[in-house]
């Protein structure tokens, strides 16, 4: 069968604001439209050569319709809703979050022709949530701009100390969690280094957090740090929500990332932080092992059940940070290469564009 090189493709629902869904809908529009594919978010403007649900969506009727009409409809699936069972988050965020989840498995198990995972890690968990799909699947693994971000531009990697830095679209709806454990990473990194062999020896670690929190959040911390002594103090930079564009320089400017978010399907600000040749380190959680490889940075044991929140053991995630500031210049060569090799934004969009149109 020919693949058609023309057409318009339904990418639903628009999505607006921050996160890696906005992230991800933008890159493919830019792809697809490069590739002469016109690109609307209507599913009532077809006719269509396909239609990409990016998440879920309530337009389940029009969805049977267009199925009815055998408009082929792929389902883009990330992790799951899952703090809501076992932290407070609100009475709102909770019925959000088990909607969301039913929403999702209903256009899963009734509606998509076909499904892409962004990670096997996230196949495996949708898999053994509620079994095996019908439908066909695949696993394609979100990209980056490597023109954008790369390690050549313009940074500021200070010298009299070790940043370690955060990025998350958003540290709200029980995702402040991972506040705790990078402060402790910090503290116990710049413990480590005090006796260390390393360039590194005897410098202070600095937590930079760039996303979106909470006046509370921070309130509490300053509140929280105040009580501390001076060598009990972590030194946290809150810069808040950043226009994208100038995450590349701010990735460049830490000596390490650190990904925090548990259980994550397959986090962008991993990538794009690998993409300009900064190592990350995680606890070896969600699909970050799959991500990093031996070349992108370190995953560290979490010690205890990461699924029930069980406290983490900090001391492997120290060992991890400090392993890889000791081969820094090694790391950032590997790390840059490992996004080369998987996580090309075109490797993504063609991955895409032939999984969307074959039939």
């Amino acid at each position: 069968m020919k693949i058609q090189t023309t057409g318009k493709i339904c990418l639903t629902p628009a999505l607006r604001g921050v996160g890696g869904m906005v992230s991800f809908q933008n890159k493919l529009i830019i792809g697809l439209k490069a590739r002469g594919f016109d690109v609307t978010h209507d599913l009532r403007n077809g006719p269509f050569a396909a239609v990409l649900i990016i998440g879920g969506t309530r337009q389940i009727s029009k969805l049977v319709q267009l199925k009815r009409q055998g408009i082929r409809i792929v389902q883009r699936l990330d992790g799951m809703n899952w703090l809501y069972r076992r932290i407070r988050t609100g009475t709102r965020h909770y019925l959000r979050s088990i909607y969301g989840n039913q929403l999702l498995e209903l256009i899963r198990t009734h509606l998509a022709d076909s499904l892409v995972y962004q990670s096997k890690f996230a196949q495996g968990w949708w898999e053994r949530e509620y079994g095996s799909s019908r439908a066909t699947h695949t696993v394609i693994y979100n990209g980056v701009d490597l023109g954008i971000f790369n390690p050549h531009g313009k940074q500021n990697l200070p010298e009299d100390r070790v940043r370690i830095l955060m990025v998350e679209g958003s540290l709200m709806g029980g995702y402040e969690i991972g506040l705790e454990s990078a402060a402790n990473l910090a503290a116990g990194l710049e413990e480590r280094l005090i006796n260390s062999h390393s360039h590194f020896r005897g410098k202070p670690v600095d937590l930079m957090i760039v996303g979106q929190v909470t006046d509370s959040v921070r309130a509490c911390w300053s509140d929280l740090l105040a009580r501390q002594s001076k060598a009990q103090q972590v030194r946290i930079e809150w810069v808040g929500l950043t226009p994208h564009e100038q995450i590349p320089e701010i990735d460049r400017s830490a000596h390490l990332v650190y990904s925090s978010d548990l259980n994550a399907a397959c986090p962008n600000s991993a990538i794009e932080a690998m993409a300009c040749g900064t190592p990350v380190i995680a606890y070896d959680t969600g699909a970050l092992s799959e991500l990093l490889a031996e070349e992108g940075g370190r995953v560290a044991s979490y010690g205890g059940d990461p699924w029930k929140l069980d406290p983490p053991n900090i001391f492997s995630l120290v060992e991890a940070a400090y392993d890889v500031l000791l081969n820094i210049v090694d790391y950032r060569s590997s790390a840059r290469n490992r996004a080369v090799a998987m996580f090309d934004v075109n490797l993504m969009v063609e991955r895409y564009l032939d999984f969307l149109l074959k039939g």
